[in-house]
């Protein structure tokens, strides 16, 4: 069996490449390159195409008989999104209306959705259920919301079939060291941490220090990435078995704060976090966590390597391989 993978040369989507080699599933990478790695494409054959470019798509989707879609490929910076919404409309939502016309025209009819829980907004409790009204208050998550909202309009109308996962916080590398986490620029919390305790960055700035938490930082839900590969492995599964439509959060259930996450880095590498203390950014609430139960019950899926010293060691030796230093 043959898979579509767009973004397939990006972090997420490049271990999920791996989980589907390892089940007997060919995946082929479509990549524009201009976040992804032509490294990461280990698996299988790599297009260099935009997503939207609905010639390009028809020509993959057709010369290696596609048989469903993994959609990855999206600009994903939250700040960015508030500076150049107009690029983030353009490849998030034109990008996905572009595929899933392609989509259509060839047959294919199924597609497991890469969204984020920049959907849901601000919360109206925590942990957040996939049932919370999906109120994003950036551009970013506006247009996540806009692609979910696609899916649901072409299955009623044209009966695709679809699996929306929502992340939350991404993380760590994979185990057996054949790929890293590598963003331009670097905006994740803990390889930020994890360069400046290695001399690999500028010190961490801590966004906010007075929120109600127990430590006064912001908490959120960090969750491995080969964790989140095998969950899509999972949705993709279910959908074979020509389930229902679904969307679902992917996360642990178990959030950490900023502090907690500088504790563990400096106790992992041994090394101290230099860091400095700035006020809140606009729009961050104080606690993100995921209600896991519905990913549990729907996909049977329970988090293996998400514990935190597990996420940030790997992390670790992500962070060594891409800046030269000794795993």
């Amino acid at each position: 069996m043959r898979v579509l993978v767009t973004g397939g040369a990006g972090y997420v989507g490049s271990h999920t490449c791996k989980v589907l080699a390892a089940k007997g599933i060919e995946p082929i990478v479509f990549d524009s390159l201009a976040n992804g790695h032509r490294e990461a494409v280990r698996w299988g054959p790599l297009i260099v195409g935009d997503i939207r470019d609905k010639a390009s798509l028809l020509k993959a989707l057709t010369e290696y008989e596609i048989e469903a879609v993994f959609h990855f490929a999206a600009l994903a910076y939250v700040g960015e999104s508030v500076l150049r919404p107009d690029s983030y409309y353009d490849v998030n939502v034109a990008g996905t209306a572009r595929l899933l016309e392609a989509m259509r025209e060839t047959g294919v009819g199924r597609i497991v959705l890469s969204s984020s829980c920049a959907t849901y907004g601000i919360p109206d409790k925590v942990p957040i259920d996939e049932g919370q009204p999906q109120k994003p208050i950036n551009p970013y998550g506006r247009t996540k919301l806009i692609c979910e909202q696609m899916l649901s309009d072409h299955s009623t109308a044209f009966g695709l079939q679809y699996a929306i996962l929502r992340y939350f916080n991404a993380a760590g590398c994979d185990h057996e060291g054949q790929l890293v986490e590598k963003h331009d620029p670097e905006t994740h919390l803990i390889p930020r941490a994890l360069m400046a305790a290695g001399g690999f960055g500028p010190e961490l700035q801590i966004h906010g220090t007075d929120y109600e938490t127990p430590d006064g930082t912001a908490i959120r839900d960090y969750i491995h990435v080969g964790d989140l590969a095998t969950a899509h492995w999972l949705a993709f599964d279910r959908l074979t078995r020509n389930a229902d439509p679904v969307a679902l959060n992917l996360g642990t259930g178990r959030g950490f704060s900023v502090k907690e996450i500088i504790e563990m880095v400096e106790r992992v590498t041994g090394l101290s976090v230099p860091e400095s203390r700035g006020p809140r950014r606009p729009g961050d609430p104080p606690v993100l966590v995921a209600a896991t139960a519905r990913s549990a019950e729907v996909l049977g899926f329970a988090p293996k390597h998400s514990d935190l010293e597990s996420i940030v060691r790997t992390a670790w030796r992500g962070i060594q391989a891409v800046y030269g230093a000794s795993p």
